[in-house]
């Protein structure tokens, strides 16, 4: 059965959709009635500091994430992330909370998950769940966006030490993927859904990357009613379900934060 999207039944407002026209961007910019300009704003704004296996600390447009992984033996070990943020090339530079969710989850699932596995993180900005799924043991992982985010994505490469399992690249929705990158056996998206031209463009690059047996986990934040949009586009060509396994949804459920699976009609 398929996660119903919370605002369905609503009508748009005529100044929220003039506003969107204006500014697409607006609202992941503004967060409580501010501005997140992607550094000291991070802190009291978009991080999610309720999830009880998540820590940080920012220092010099330095963001420091760290979750903790249970084990067998009631201990755990801490998967940490050390990423710049800069949100000068755009919102992308910026940790956004869907990134924060994914990223949780993965560490939730473990190593066993993603061992063996081609990721391939689509609109990946600092780069954070990609690099966590790498931290975890995937096979490679490629983590991709458009070329402005290129550089701050390897910058958090090479800071992680991951430079011989996670492989930048570009990748423009609705472009033909490079045959450099390989077949995904998981696609992982977080906070992708934001700027409504790209909407078709991003469901035709994931109908594109998804095979028979392709995982894909995708994570968002309601912010506006035209995201239902999305979503009616991406039901002419895939399924999803609410992922419900994860001990913090009902957590990030509140802040209008939803982790669905998607799975491609045949």
């Amino acid at each position: 059965m398929n996660a119903q999207h919370p605002d369905g039944a609503d009508q748009d407002g005529t100044d929220e959709e003039r506003l969107d026209i204006i500014d697409p961007l607006r609202h992941l910019r503004m967060v409580n009635g501010q501005e997140n300009t992607g550094t000291e704003d991070l802190a009291s704004s978009e991080l999610l500091a309720v999830l009880p296996d998540q820590k940080y600390s920012i220092h010099n447009k330095t963001l420091q994430l760290t979750y903790l992984q249970e084990q067998n033996n009631d201990s755990s070990e801490a998967i940490s992330v050390t990423l710049t943020v800069d949100a000068s090339p755009g919102c992308g530079g910026v940790v956004w909370p869907a990134g924060q969710i994914l990223s949780s989850y993965l560490v939730l699932k473990g190593h066993a998950y993603l061992k063996g596995k081609n990721v391939l993180e689509l609109g990946s900005g600092t780069g954070l769940v990609g690099l966590v799924a790498a931290k975890l043991g995937a096979k490679s992982v490629w983590i991709t966006d458009q070329k402005p985010l290129l550089d701050i994505m390897q910058q958090n490469v090479s800071i992680n030490q991951l430079n011989s399992s996670c492989i930048v690249a570009e990748l423009d929705w609705g472009t033909a993927v490079s045959a450099s990158i390989p077949r995904p056996d998981i696609i992982l998206a977080a906070d992708c859904v934001y700027f409504e031209p790209a909407f078709p463009l991003l469901v035709q690059t994931l109908s594109d990357l998804v095979g028979d047996n392709t995982d894909v986990l995708f994570c968002y934040k309601k912010r506006r009613k035209a995201d239902r949009r999305f979503f009616a586009m991406l039901k002419k060509k895939f399924t999803w379900t609410q992922v419900e396994d994860d001990p913090n949804r009902m957590i990030y459920n509140r802040e209008a934060i939803t982790l669905i699976r998607l799975s491609k009609l045949s």
